[in-house]
């Protein structure tokens, strides 16, 4: 991979990891104000609970993409961004702009998807 991808990918997860971190931070005051109502009907209770609750599900997800992001811009000054944690081999382009947080290549990552199907595993 050549400087110019580097600064294209180094540039993309930057810009993400900028979004979501700001995303975070406007959540966190959401939440916090939706944890002080508590409406007296159990309907509109159960309601605010479920879409606290999603929420949640989204930030969790959210965290978790902000750690890949974090990984792969280490990676970038590391010298090992694009290459395969399993294989060793390049990641392609056309791979890494689809999913730019991605540490395997296409045939690591079926085959591994393909064990997780048969084993039950994540």
């Amino acid at each position: 991979m050549d400087e110019k991808d580097i600064a294209y990918f180094r540039n993309v997860l930057q810009s993400e990891l900028n979004v979501l971190l700001q995303k975070a931070g406007t959540a966190v005051g959401e939440l916090l104000g939706t944890a002080s109502t508590s409406a007296a009907d159990p309907l509109d209770r159960a309601t605010e609970e479920l879409s606290r609750s999603n929420q949640l599900r989204m930030r969790d997800r959210e965290s978790r993409l902000i750690g890949k992001i974090r990984k792969c811009l280490q990676a970038i000054e590391d010298g090992t961004y694009g290459i395969c944690e399993t294989c060793e081999e390049p990641i392609s382009i056309a791979r890494l702009k689809a999913r730019p947080v991605t540490s395997y290549c296409i045939s690591c990552k079926t085959k591994q998807e393909a064990f997780e199907r048969v084993t039950g595993a994540s």
